[in-house]
C-alpha cells in the first residue's frame, strides 16, 4: 500500500479522492473518512492559520500510516491536511482508511485522527474577530487521552 499524503493549502475535494481511491479495486469493502472542519468557537474566531515544516510533516505523517497499516489490514489511505489561513466552516482536514472490513477501516481512520489531533507537526493560531492572533494553540487534554487508547 503507498498511502496517498498530501499537505496543501487548497481546498479538497472528498467525493473525488474516495472515487479515485477506488476506482477498479475489488479488494476494498469499507471505506471511512473523516472531514474536519474549522469552527468558529463561538463567534469569536475570523481564521485558524496552521504551518507545518515542510518535509518533515509528511515523513511523520507517513510514518503513522505505516503503524496503521501495520495494525490494521488497510488497503489504501488519503490524508490531507491543509495549511494557511482557513475560515471558519472551511475544510481543514481529510482523512480516508479503506479495507476489506469495515472495523479496519474504523480503527485506522481513528487512529491517524488522534494522531493528526495530538501529535503531527502542525502548528496553530487563531485569529479572532476582535483583535490581533493569539498564541499558537496547545493540544487539548482530551484529545491527548484519544491518543492514549492507542497505546494499550
Amino acid at each position: 500500500m503507498t498511502p496517498r499524503i498530501l499537505i496543501q493549502t487548497a481546498d479538497f475535494d472528498a467525493a473525488a479522492e474516495v472515487a479515485a481511491m477506488t476506482r477498479d479495486r475489488r479488494d476494498i469493502g469499507a471505506v471511512v473518512t473523516f472531514t474536519g472542519l474549522c469552527r468558529d468557537e463561538g463567534g469569536r474566531l475570523a481564521a485558524l492559520e496552521l504551518e507545518h515544516y515542510p518535509g518533515m510533516a509528511e515523513e511523520e505523517i507517513a510514518r503513522m500510516v505505516a503503524r496503521a497499516a501495520a495494525r490494521w489490514p488497510l488497503d489504501a489511505v488519503t490524508v490531507i491536511h491543509r495549511v494557511g489561513k482557513i475560515a471558519p466552516g472551511a475544510q481543514i482536514v481529510l482523512v480516508i482508511a479503506a479495507s476489506s472490513h469495515r472495523a479496519a477501516a474504523f480503527a485506522g481512520a481513528e487512529f491517524l485522527m488522534d494522531y493528526l489531533k495530538t501529535s503531527a507537526p502542525f502548528w496553530k493560531k487563531e485569529h479572532p474577530i476582535d483583535g490581533p492572533a493569539t498564541e499558537w494553540v496547545a493540544a487539548r487534554d482530551e484529545d491527548d487521552r484519544a491518543l492514549e487508547k492507542w497505546r494499550a
